[in-house]
């Protein structure tokens, strides 16, 4: 059948990041990084994408990092999205990645995908993307010139199109760890279970001392041509003990932020609508979270 089986390629399976780099390199482009393959296999069936060389990094022990240390929660690349589901410390600590990773297509996708995929691949319709880029991520990738931190709100550039290059892996995400007063949440809409957002919001907040929000960071899904960040909306709550009217306000502002393409999930306005409706609930489910009180 016409544009369902792949062309040809070369599978490695290396036992080391610098094994992986070393392959990258000597393939001169034409290689991709396989690790959970929930989007790259699709893609290569369909002859959309042709790579000569796959590089599975699944069997490098070194991505397999979960833990807080030091001032991070480190995510190594490899991990699976149903990590995060399993996980008390996501769930007790970290529930915008928990919110996510439950919303994450279905349990295969879930199971077999990876955290490092997920940020990776450049897809606006990705959760993770978001997620960091509210919670204020970063990441570490590994090259031929050595390691080096990539901010998330310096990694997306276009669709499909990131920081990374091509000879580089990610081996890592780093969260900053989580404090008291620490509360985030992920709301997505969707046509139906399993699918892309229409539209989804990310928001993380930080309370002060006097219960006001002191840090704030709210995100957008799959209405731009990457993940997006709100600034102006997380700007809006900073000092505030958000009330109804606070919320709107601040709804409206990431509404603004969105960049919707009209097609087959909705028109312009109807996905603007969707981003500010969930993001009046996202703070209102973030602030209980973290413990504020109105």
């Amino acid at each position: 059948m016409v544009g369902v089986i792949p062309p040809e390629f070369e599978y490695h399976a290396p036992d080391s990041v610098d094994a992986a780099i070393g392959l990258l390199q000597t393939s001169a482009g034409g290689a991709k990084v396989l690790a959970g393959g929930m989007s790259l296999i699709p893609l290569m069936k369909l002859r959309l994408a042709g790579p000569k060389v796959l590089v599975d990094i699944t069997h490098i022990p070194t991505l397999y990092d979960f833990k807080e240390e030091g001032d991070w929660l480190i995510l190594g690349a490899a991990r699976r999205i149903n990590d995060l589901n399993d996980s008390k410390l996501i769930g007790s600590k970290y529930p915008l990645l928990g919110d996510a990773a439950a919303h994450i297509a279905d349990p295969l996708v879930r199971n077999m995908g990876t955290v490092g995929g997920n940020v990776c691949h450049g897809d606006p319709g990705n959760d993770l993307p978001a997620c960091m880029l509210a919670l204020g991520a970063q990441y570490t990738v590994r090259g031929p010139k050595g390691s080096r931190t990539i901010p998330a709100k310096e990694f997306y550039q276009d669709t499909f199109v990131t920081a990374l290059d091509p000879s580089e892996i990610l081996t890592a995400v780093q969260v900053p760890k989580a404090q008291p007063g620490d509360g985030g949440a992920y709301l997505k809409m969707e046509r139906k279970v399993g699918d892309f957002a229409i539209a989804a919001v990310a928001v993380q907040l930080r309370l002060d001392a006097g219960g006001a929000i002191g840090q704030a960071g709210i995100a957008l899904t799959n209405v731009g041509p990457t993940a997006l960040l709100a600034p102006k909306a997380a700007a809006y709550l900073l000092k505030k003990k958000p009330t109804d009217a606070d919320l709107l306000a601040a709804a409206k502002l990431a509404a603004e932020a969105a960049q919707p393409a009209a097609d087959l999930r909705g028109p312009v306005d109807f996905k603007r609508g969707i981003v500010q409706t969930l993001t009046q609930r996202a703070i209102k489910q973030a602030w209980t979270r973290a413990g504020g009180r109105s």
